[in-house]
């Protein structure tokens, strides 16, 4: 039978050892891969993909947005005449192999609509149908998950798309998929206006897998013209998303595309390609604004109209994505591809490398 101070000496040398021992059961840290993710609009599926296929190594989750909501609070195509070139375009991405997470937008018959979707947040059989067709789809067409992107949404829905986000978020991990929900950008819980205060950031945040943040249209079409995501904004968002939903769950919005308004008209959605086009052919100077870190032009067009271009480039997409790398959020989602910069590409992979793209589902970090 030991003494008291043989156990004692024992105890020690035990609890030493397995001080030692335990870093090496427990491995390496686990480093994990930043979420690239790809946005195809419904108008960009000829294209888009073979702009994805060129650069697979820079994305591992791509988003064709190509689903809306009839009146009856059904999903269908947004864009059913493009029927063909969808499934084209949905053929060329499964072949890339990147998982599919679609996005459902409260769009009906090409335009956003309110009334669909606030009919299927307050009606509980309706929602409870609603979430249903939405996992119904997911598993039928062999999707990873799907997006949500439900917008212009008023204050007195905030509860109401918590529950519906939740339960949404609940009926899909059963399936082991994944749930992203696209919320608009904001620096303080109000926001903005009622679409900020319907979106409850903190609750979505629990539920969901993504949050993806709208960090862009600062200045939209029918704003006076500006940076499309200056980054001081950029960087206060991000601030404000950090305290309210986990990290590792946000994944900032990056634009790469801009807007050319005409002199007291509208703007217009260009491309960076549009945008390198009208400024040779106009003979336009660049600017590039240091504080917004946004790139501009100013022209004046054939029938003798001015217009200001503010849009987006491999150097202002740069000061974002080091804004995310920085905020060591989940990731980014670039919207919307076709027509960007192409040294886009390579100061993607140079920021935040994707790697081997991994299981659609390996990342989820609560469920």
């Amino acid at each position: 039978m030991l003494s008291g101070s043989s156990f004692l000496i024992l105890l020690f040398l035990g609890a030493v050892a397995l001080l030692v021992t335990v870093p090496r059961m427990l491995g390496p840290v686990k480093r994990t891969t930043p979420l690239v993710v790809g946005s195809l609009p419904f108008w960009n599926l000829t294209d888009g993909p073979n702009v994805l296929l060129a650069n697979r190594g820079s994305f591992n989750e791509v988003s064709p947005w190509i689903y809306g909501i009839a009146r009856n609070g059904q999903i269908v195509p947004q864009a059913p005449t493009r029927a063909a070139e969808t499934a084209t375009g949905m053929q060329q991405l499964r072949r890339s192999g990147v998982p599919l997470v679609p996005t459902i937008a409260n769009v009906t018959n090409g335009r956003w609509a309110y009334e669909p979707v606030a009919a299927v947040l307050h009606d509980p059989a309706a929602m409870a149908r609603h979430v249903s067709d939405v996992v119904a789809l997911v598993q039928r067409e062999g999707y990873a998950g799907i997006d949500i992107d439900y917008e212009d949404l008023r204050a007195s829905d905030r509860d109401t798309f918590t529950t519906f986000v939740t339960q949404l978020a609940d009926a899909l991990h059963d399936k082991n998929k994944v749930l992203s929900i696209a919320v608009f950008a904001k620096t303080t819980d109000a926001g903005e206006d009622q679409r900020n205060v319907a979106q409850d950031y903190a609750a979505i945040g629990a539920a969901a897998d993504e949050v993806r943040v709208m960090a862009y249209d600062y200045h939209w079409s029918a704003s006076q013209p500006g940076p499309v995501a200056p980054i001081t904004w950029v960087h206060q968002v991000l601030d404000y998303a950090k305290t309210q939903i986990p990290a590792k769950k946000i994944v900032l919005g990056v634009p790469v595309s801009g807007y050319d308004w005409v002199d007291g008209g509208k703007g217009e959605v260009v491309t960076w390609l549009q945008c390198f086009g009208r400024a040779k052919a106009f003979h336009a100077t660049l600017r590039y604004d240091r504080l917004s870190q946004s790139p501009s032009f100013r022209y004046t067009d054939a029938q003798g109209r001015g217009h200001e271009v503010w849009f987006e480039n491999a150097e202002s997409t740069m000061a974002k994505l080091d804004a995310a790398k920085a905020a060591r959020i989940r990731g980014v989602y670039l919207w919307m591809i076709g027509g960007e910069d192409d040294r886009t590409w390579a100061t993607l992979h140079n920021i935040l490398p994707v790697g081997n793209t991994p299981s659609p589902n390996a990342e989820r970090s609560s469920h």
